[in-house]
């Protein structure tokens, strides 16, 4: 775009962007907002979820999700994997291009090869580029000879090892596919001029105030034999005060909304989480199920010098704080019923092999903790140190709730409020015993959820933030690698599951769900629990 003249060019988004419709303009523009911002449009740094939505929108890889989290087909028809589990070989589609660049012949976009993926692949681990995502190849690629492309359209990744997950692991918007010649040409700055092969293709950033997608009038995906995507265009605005936002979502200025901030989480939601009346007839509320696990975090590890001296490294402690805490009244009564009590083990409702009737963990039983309290030496708390809870502001609210449901119980907690960055910190150098974290799904299987309690996982070099060790378990976590049958693979997570549950370093507090708010003229998003916004069949009906 850089040939376009300025104002020329300012009059054009103008147009794209404008919430107005007029003879001339008949594009469907879909409106939406990014209140966190957006870092980077290169793949390599899809690293937070304004990031990833708008990758998601621009690019595409190797394998994607439906909405069950089922691995499909995107740029490769179809997989096979060896024998011995260390190769997987990808057969690619010969119909997906790149959006047009005047960095290609002609300025049109070219298509698609296999090593266009060893490029990007390559790309991602190497260290000049410091892609956040380099953990996906780390430690698991073969160290002479990993990407290799046999012809245009098969692509070949050999491990080190087994990974059961690989095809879903390609799926995360870090291994979509980028043109070598354009990102070598602008460097850094790929950033702010990505090419994809992505149902939409990139027009316009103002930081911090808009942006602006297009319809890929070459799309490779149809539906119903109808090309995709529907709409002509996306706008994006990154209005940070999240009441602000919906405000304007209010007005019909936006299309879409994300999240119930607690400022206005009661003007929306009765208490049982069901829209309010005075919505119904505008919105649709949507809950799902988010891979995302909130909890506490222990530290166990007695040979830490912060650990010796504390209540927290006897197992009946950790134990009777988990049964101190009444989940379903915290749900309802601070969150408005969004988020499913966390009453079985750490992988959150929503993963595949998830199952709360072979995976029991702590329900609310006050009397049991006191029991377990009287146990360990400290009858209704006497002569058991304070302890300390910390966290962010954000989950103040929730913190003091456990404070006083300990408190019930006998055991004196004190809460300490930190900025985020610095608790994380703190969490990472071993400097706090009791600590408010979440973990997050990259990738629809239990392995990276288990890898938490991994002992080779200890931090800072890893996230086994409790310092947690038990021989079984991680004799389970290396055989699992190579079992490729899921339902026998399932069983292992639930067993290591179980395993953790014993030993009690976390109490899981809940599980979390996406909600979202899509007005009565939109359709064709679906939800899914990796919380990915995928708008190539979302229709807008305009009057």
């Amino acid at each position: 775009m850089r040939s376009l003249p300025k104002i020329l060019f300012t009059i054009f988004i103008a147009s794209i962007i404008s919430c107005t419709k007029s003879k001339e303009d008949q594009r469907v523009v879909f409106r939406l907002n990014m209140d966190v911002g957006v870092t980077s449009l290169d793949p390599a740094f899809a690293r937070n979820q304004m990031n990833i939505w708008c990758v998601n929108a621009l690019f595409n890889g190797l394998t994607q999700l439906d909405t069950n989290l089922q691995v499909k087909p995107s740029i490769a028809k179809t997989w096979a994997q060896s024998n011995n589990g260390l190769t997987y070989t990808f057969h690619l589609r010969d119909d997906v291009y790149f959006h047009d660049n005047e960095l290609f012949i002609g300025g049109k976009g070219r298509k698609v090869t296999a090593s266009d993926f060893v490029y990007s692949f390559h790309r991602i681990v190497d260290p000049k580029v410091a892609s956040a995502g380099a953990w996906i190849f780390n430690d698991k690629i073969d160290t002479t000879q990993p990407f290799v492309a046999l012809n245009d359209t098969t692509f070949v990744v050999n491990l080190q090892k087994p990974f059961p997950a690989f095809p879903s692991l390609m799926s995360i918007q870090y291994c979509s596919v980028v043109p070598k010649e354009v990102c070598e040409f602008y460097g850094k700055e790929f950033r702010n001029h990505p090419v994809g092969t992505g149902p939409f293709q990139f027009k316009y950033w103002k930081e911090g105030e808009v942006m602006a997608f297009l319809k890929n009038e070459h799309y490779f995906e149809k539906q119903n034999n109808q090309a995709l995507p529907y709409l002509d265009a996306i706008k994006i605005s990154f209005i940070s005060d999240k009441q602000t936002a919906f405000l304007a979502f209010l007005k019909n200025d936006l299309d879409f909304f994300s999240g119930i901030d607690g400022s206005y989480r009661n003007d929306v939601l009765y208490k049982n989480g069901e829209l309010k009346e005075k919505y119904k007839n505008r919105f649709t509320l949507k809950k799902a199920p988010y891979l995302n696990t909130e909890y506490l975090g222990m530290l166990v590890d007695s040979t830490l010098p912060i650990v010796k001296n504390s209540p927290l490294k006897d197992k009946r402690v950790r134990q009777a704080i988990n049964y101190a805490i009444d989940r379903r009244k915290m749900i309802r009564y601070l969150q408005n019923n969004i988020g499913i009590p966390g009453h079985a083990g750490f992988l959150p409702e929503g993963m595949p092999g998830y199952d709360k009737n072979k995976v029991i963990g702590y329900s609310y039983q006050p009397e049991k903790a006191k029991k377990l309290l009287a146990e360990a030496g400290y009858p209704e708390g006497k002569n058991m140190p304070e302890i300390t809870l910390n966290t962010t502001s954000t989950y103040r609210d929730l913190i003091e709730f456990v404070q006083s449901e300990l408190q019930n119980v006998g055991i004196r907690a004190k809460v300490e409020v930190h900025q985020g960055s610095s608790l994380r910190e703190l969490i990472s150098k071993n400097n706090v015993n009791f600590f408010r974290g979440s973990w997050i799904a990259d990738y629809p299987d239990g392995e990276n959820y288990l890898a938490v309690f991994y002992s080779k996982n200890f931090v800072p070099n890893g996230p086994n933030y409790t310092h947690f060790y038990k021989p079984e378990f991680d004799k389970l976590f290396e055989a699992s690698f190579y079992v490729a049958n899921d339902s026998i693979r399932f069983q292992m997570y639930q067993e290591m599951e179980r395993i953790v549950l014993e030993e009690a370093p976390m109490v899981i507090l809940f599980y979390d769900q996406s909600v979202r708010l899509i007005p009565k003229n939109i359709s064709g998003i679906p939800g899914n629990p990796l919380n990915i916004l995928d708008l190539k069949r979302a229709k807008k009906v305009v009057n």
